[in-house]
Formats: structure tokens, sequence, C-alpha cells
């Protein structure tokens, strides 16, 4: 095993020419992997559940109280109108699925990883992506679903001609004591290496602070739920795992763990 290898974690720039980064709702691409989208224009980013519920409770939920919102109002479509502004900020094209957020669903209506590949799958062949970014999928259903949901997708398009895969750490729910570990091991056990990857960024907090601003009714359940303001002044840098099967002859250390 040669530690001394002078090109681990590298990303050949090739693959950076056409970025899909993939989203669970509609700010999170930005909370986690902005540096990217502000340094890549021209970046997809796929919110996998941006669609309206077939109804929208009584009593809105206190994420969306906090938002802002009330009885009757269209939560989505005022959500859409803030992802529009924070991807035109950054120069990035959303896309958005059709499927509701699980706040507003009973467990047995919710969608499952199944029903969201191919679908997901499909706007990143669209996108044309040399490389996917997927959040690591922690602590919240909806992320834990659109990183499952990204595996498939991924399962079917790996080889020659394919896209690079990453995960992106979870804004917020990374700091959850033991979470972030425990998907790294998930991955690690399952034959999926992340490793820390350097992606060529050119780090602007004014311009990831103005793409958060841009999701007016998120802010004050960001604040409550995951100190907004304390992340953002101490500049929490962002980070990215590749996504890859062990080196050859290495694969044995999977099972030690």
């Amino acid at each position: 095993m040669d530690v001394a290898e002078p090109t681990w974690g590298l990303v050949e720039p090739s693959l950076l020419e056409r970025i899909v980064v993939v989203s669970p709702h509609f700010d999170d691409a930005v909370l986690g992997a902005a540096h990217v989208l502000g340094t890549y224009p021209g970046s997809t980013v796929v919110t996998a559940l941006a669609g309206e519920p077939p109804a929208y409770p009584e009593v809105p939920s206190r994420w969306d109280a906090d938002g802002g919102f009330g009885p009757g109002d269209d939560v989505v479509a005022a959500r859409r109108k803030e992802d529009r502004a924070a991807m035109a900020s950054l120069d990035a094209v959303p896309v958005w699925l059709e499927f509701p957020d699980h706040q507003y669903l009973a467990k047995a209506d919710r969608p499952v990883p199944t029903e969201v590949a191919p679908v997901l799958g499909q706007a990143i062949d669209e996108a044309g992506a040399t490389s996917v970014f997927l959040p690591m999928g922690i602590a919240n259903p909806d992320h834990v679903l659109t990183h499952d949901a990204g595996l498939l997708a991924r399962a079917t398009r790996t080889g020659a001609g394919r896209p690079a895969w990453f995960c992106y750490e979870d804004h917020g729910y990374k700091h959850i004591p033991g979470l972030l570990a425990w998907r790294v091991a998930t991955l690690f056990k399952s034959g999926i290496w992340p490793t820390p990857a350097i992606v060529p960024i050119e780090p602007d907090m004014a311009r990831k602070r103005t793409a958060i601003d841009c999701y007016r009714s998120q802010l004050a359940p960001l604040e409550r739920e995951h100190a907004l303001a304390e992340r953002l002044a101490a500049n929490v840098p962002e980070q990215y795992w590749r996504l890859d099967p062990p080196p050859v002859g290495w694969e044995g250390l999977t099972s030690l763990v």
C-alpha cells in the first residue's frame, strides 16, 4: 500500500465540466455546496422533494410557520420563487422533481428510493452530467431518501463515459454526533469508499450568504434548528467526498470494520 501516492484525491478537470448537485430540499445544495456552484457557472441543481403536495395540513408545520406561512398558503410556490433567485445568484440552473416533502405526507404515502431513482437519473442524464454531487443523506428522512435514490441511479451509471460521483456534507446535520461517521462507515462497508476529494473551488462566503438569504422563508427555522448565523460566521468549510470502489488489492480492508 503506497501511502505516499501523490495523486490521491485529485479530480480531473474534465469531470467538472458539467456538474449536477442533487438537493433534497430547495436550500440544501446552497447550504452544502455553494462554493462548487459558484466556481462552476452553469451547473444544474436537481431538487428531489420540490413537488406540490396533494394538500397542505390545516395547521402548518412548525418549520413552515416559522417561515411565515399560514393556513392556505402555497408554500412550494413561494419556495420555488426563492430557489429561482438563489440559483440565479450562483449562475446555476434549477430542476425540480415532483415529489413532495415528507412533512406533507403520511408515512405510507411518502416516496421511496426506487420511485425517485429513475426520475432523478433521467434528470442527471438530461443535464449531461460529468459529475454528480449527492448529499451524504443523514438525519432527515428526505436527505436519506435522496442519498439512497442517488446511489441507485449511480449503480446503473458507472464505467467509461459515466459521471464521477461525489457526496457533499449536509449542512447542520453533519454536526450531529456520530451521524457523518456512520454514513462514511456505511458507504465504506458497502464497497463504495468515500474519500475526501480535492475539488478546485473559489470559496466566496459573501456570495454564499447572498444565495442563502434568497431562501427568506427558511432563514428563521434554519436559525432555530441549525444555528445558521454561528455556522456562517465560523465559515465552516464545505467538504466533498469522492465515491469510488476501493483501489485494487485494498478490498480486504472493508472486512476489518
